[in-house]
């Protein structure tokens, strides 16, 4: 089976494909020099396509508006209180308070400051909304200068109601949200911000992509840990065992169980076989029944049957693999401290630990426990190829080639590990900018699948390649490729449906194999996903939240929860600032 996402592996639930999050999103959200936007459905996405305009530094918004010191605002440069101020109009009078306080702000004297711009404010035409909108901006920058944030969220918005689309204001508003823990509110006035300013400031876009972060891990937080386990589809698990070949719970059982030494009479494996909830759970996995697997082994887990450590192992696989990983991880633990069980064993349930350790983001501990796995088990040809994945994920890659020369100096027959090989080169190459490095990665790919023709994995990576390089012609053509050999591949369909927006701005093409890769398999999430960043693009927001939450529901793990969280709210929020001020970014 080949992996949906080509190194992800390390950072799915112990290393299969098949999942919808991890590295390969470099592909969709970042297409860089595409016609399109791909796949930048959160709001932070659409900055990364766009260059930050000059001069826009963190300091920016901190003065008030308005000269700086008193100028000749009223004739002979009088002051409100000075000669001549009979003469002035009442907008007049308020402008030279405004001065007034913009040069006591000027000098750090705040709440001078303050004092000046209510006068502005008190003495200013209610007619006149503009004038008056800066006034009370300006004394928003000088209670923020004092972080007074319920202040400065008061006047701002005093501000934007007598000017809707007041940058400076809105802006200001954020980041006192921020700081009163309104994230909603922030997020939604920071996306106002972001497309009043054409997603051209990188300040407001910082602001966007931390609230939609922090309310991402939130909400994830919280639904996760409450969410029903859920089963993946039947070609997930596939995908997910396939990418192990030294792994025994996940070989058939005349391969493992019925050649155990101890068995020395036919009968006497009849027996097993009946009575041990392990061999049951086995032959669950061989009828795709895995509904039952976690059940049957717990009854050998209970009775501290004779395969005990391997029904922990796949009990424990199981339950990563409906994302309860806290379930999982005391199977795991057991498994590692059995020191008289079988090595292989002891290995697998430390890849399938680094890989959790990895996904819940603690690389150290990730690291730790796949250097365990090559000191207790260093012929494992699965430890060098998930060690590899990881280290892609941590941006090694020249560690991560020689994890995967490894894997292939002991199981010369890997294409998997040849063809992630090639694409790790490839990757390197290709961010390196180096041309040279990037002619020999293509090659490397034209030589995996002439070597291993059936491994539609090749394909798909080769496919992500040469759409980097624009030759989408012969792109298409190994994703046709890698659907001849995996026809149940839903995530090969959503690849292919991008690459028809990237190539041919087919929209229609796009959305109808997208929509393919669900019919084959309502359980992919990547393939919600992708649907609803595209619905965000052609500004169909409802539709677009409904695909999210669909993907929420489907997500493997906290983090990818979390991700998908924020492109949901980026979303949400882009909904109420089209209600509230009539705006909308651009659509395809």
């Amino acid at each position: 089976m080949a992996a949906s996402k080509p190194v992800e592996a390390a950072a799915a639930a112990g290393g299969g494909g098949g999942g919808g999050s991890g590295l390969p999103r470099w592909q969709v959200a970042l297409a860089l020099g595409a016609p399109l936007l791909l796949g930048a459905g959160a709001l932070y996405l659409w900055g990364r396509r766009r260059r930050p305009a000059r001069g826009k530094g963190p300091s920016e918004r901190k003065t008030p508006e308005g000269r700086a010191s008193p100028g000749p605002a009223a004739p002979g440069g009088s002051q409100p209180d000075g000669p001549g101020h009979e003469e002035m109009s009442p907008l007049d009078r308020a402008q030279a308070a405004k001065n007034k306080g913009n040069k006591y702000f000027k000098a750090g004297k705040y709440e001078q400051a303050i004092q000046c711009y209510t006068e502005a404010i008190s003495l200013c035409p209610p007619e006149k909304n503009m004038d008056l909108s800066t006034f009370y901006q300006n004394r928003a920058a000088a209670y923020e200068q004092l972080q007074k944030w319920k202040e400065v969220a008061q006047d701002c918005t005093k501000a934007v109601e007598l000017n809707p689309k007041y940058v400076k204001a809105l802006f200001r508003r954020a980041k006192a949200y921020e700081k009163l823990d309104n994230k909603k509110e922030c997020l939604e006035d920071v996306t106002a911000v972001c497309i009043l300013e054409g997603f051209q400031n990188q300040q407001s876009m910082l602001l966007a992509d931390k609230v939609l972060k922090l309310l991402g891990k939130e909400k994830a937080k919280e639904k996760y840990k409450n969410r029903e386990p859920l089963m993946p589809s039947p070609q997930f698990i596939k995908s997910y065992f396939s990418s192990f070949t030294d792994d025994i719970i996940s070989q058939p059982l005349h391969k493992g169980e019925k050649s155990d030494e101890d068995k020395d009479k036919e009968g006497e494996a009849s027996d097993i076989k009946e009575n041990s909830g392990y061999l049951k759970a086995k032959q669950y996995m061989e009828e795709e029944n895995y509904d039952k697997i976690i059940s049957e082994s717990t009854k050998e887990i209970d009775v501290q049957g004779k395969y005990m450590a391997e029904a922990l192992l796949l009990r424990a696989t199981f339950y990563l693999l409906i994302g309860n990983a806290n379930a999982a991880k005391p199977d795991l633990d057991q498994v590692i401290s059995m020191e008289d069980a079988n090595v292989k064993l002891r290995a697998n349930a430390l890849i399938k630990r680094g890989s959790m350790y990895m996904q819940q983001q603690q690389p150290m501990l990730s690291t730790q426990d796949f250097n365990m796995a090559a000191d207790i088990d260093p012929q494992n040809a699965d430890v060098y190829h998930h060690r590899g994945q990881l280290k892609i994920l941590l941006d090694q890659v020249e560690e991560a080639v020689e994890d995967f020369d490894e894997c292939i100096r002991l199981r010369p027959d890997s294409a998997l590990a040849q063809a992630q090989k090639c694409f790790a080169l490839y990757r390197q190459a290709y961010t390196g900018n180096n041309p040279l490095q990037v002619q020999a990665a293509m090659k490397g790919f034209e030589d995996v699948i002439k070597i291993f023709p059936r491994c539609a994995e090749g394909y798909a990576l080769y496919a992500q390649a040469l759409t980097d390089q624009q030759q989408f012609g012969k792109a298409d053509e190994m994703y046709d490729k890698c659907i001849d050999l995996e026809p149940d591949n839903a995530t090969t369909y959503v690849h292919k449906g991008l690459l028809q927006l990237q190539w041919k701005q087919d929209l229609d093409k796009g959305l109808e194999l997208i929509s393919k890769a669900i019919e084959i398999d309502n359980k992919c999430d990547f393939a919600y996903e992708t649907m609803g960043t595209i619905e965000v693009q052609r500004g169909n927001l409802d539709k677009a939240i409904e695909m999210f939450n669909k993907a929420i529901n489907l997500a493997k793990s906290e983090m990818e929860m979390a991700h998908l969280y924020s492109l949901c709210d980026a979303a949400y929020a882009q909904t109420e600032v089209a209600k509230k001020y009539g705006l909308k970014p651009p659509t395809l």
